[in-house]
């Protein structure tokens, strides 16, 4: 049956893209995907089908950030925080993000888009299992460097920040840096992933879920570069693309404010 509001936002989603595609590119989003638990509450279903439905909803943000030529996408997956959870809860999530990598490293997606996959966080205190298959995603898509997507997995910014801190002292210990060394460009080279180019500054951090905090992620990278923040009411399974793309078009605001739009 015909539904005038579907015109309505399909109609809308076009505008939006279009006005988007003139404007300067967003180069790195940052998503903190909140709600999948409270979704499955509110629909009265299993909270691990609600992490089911987010990770759909995951599928299609990658594919929106490939759309718009967005050349960084890092999302939140799980936190050091997230640990405190129920041993099935982990273990659930710990498969789905199995199930997920493997997904990527399989798809012609990933080849024709040339999308490089990196962890960033306490990698060792995931399980072994996990800790393999980011491994073997990693290797398998090493050599790519169109786009990138960052998968923040056991993460917390205060232990990236110190991790860096702990990095760079054991040079100093070792007579191979000096305090006058030390300056943002080198901490930022031993933020996360340490063996490889860090990650870069954020142009956009988005939260779903009604949340307005930022909840630790990514402290470094989205200070000191005019980040946005987008926080928006939809739980993550239900995120639709023209949320995504308001979020897109206020960062281009904020950054350029030639581009707002009346």
């Amino acid at each position: 049956m015909f539904n005038p509001a579907n015109l309505c936002y399909s109609m809308y989603e076009t505008i939006l893209k279009r006005e988007i595609l003139r404007g300067h590119l967003v180069q790195h989003v940052a998503i903190i995907q909140d709600g999948n638990r409270r979704f499955a509450r509110r629909m009265g279903i299993p909270s691990n089908l609600g992490h089911s439905m987010g990770a759909k909803t995951t599928d299609s943000v990658s594919d929106w950030c490939l759309e718009l030529g967005i050349k960084h996408l890092t999302l939140y997956a799980f936190s050091i925080e997230n640990f405190q959870r129920s041993v099935e809860e982990k273990e659930y999530l710990f498969d789905l993000i199995k199930e997920k990598l493997l997904e990527i490293m399989r798809s012609e997606k990933t080849r024709r888009n040339r999308m490089r996959v990196r962890a960033i966080g306490r990698v060792d205190l995931l399980p072994q299992d996990l800790r393999e298959v980011i491994a073997e995603v990693e290797e398998a898509t090493k050599e790519y460097d169109n786009v990138y997507l960052n998968l923040a997995v056991a993460y917390s910014g205060q232990c990236e920040i110190v991790d860096a801190a702990k990095a760079l002292a054991c040079l100093m210990e070792e007579g191979k840096l000096k305090a006058d060394d030390v300056n943002e460009e080198m901490i930022a080279r031993y933020l996360y992933p340490h063996h490889d180019t860090s990650v870069p500054k954020v142009d956009l951090i988005i939260r779903t879920g009604g949340e307005i905090r930022t909840s630790n992620f990514l402290p470094w990278q989205a200070n000191g570069n005019e980040c946005a923040a987008y926080f928006c009411a939809p739980y993550w399974p239900e995120f639709r693309k023209i949320d995504f793309l308001r979020a897109i078009r206020i960062a281009q605001a904020r950054k350029h404010p030639e581009n707002q739009q009346a």
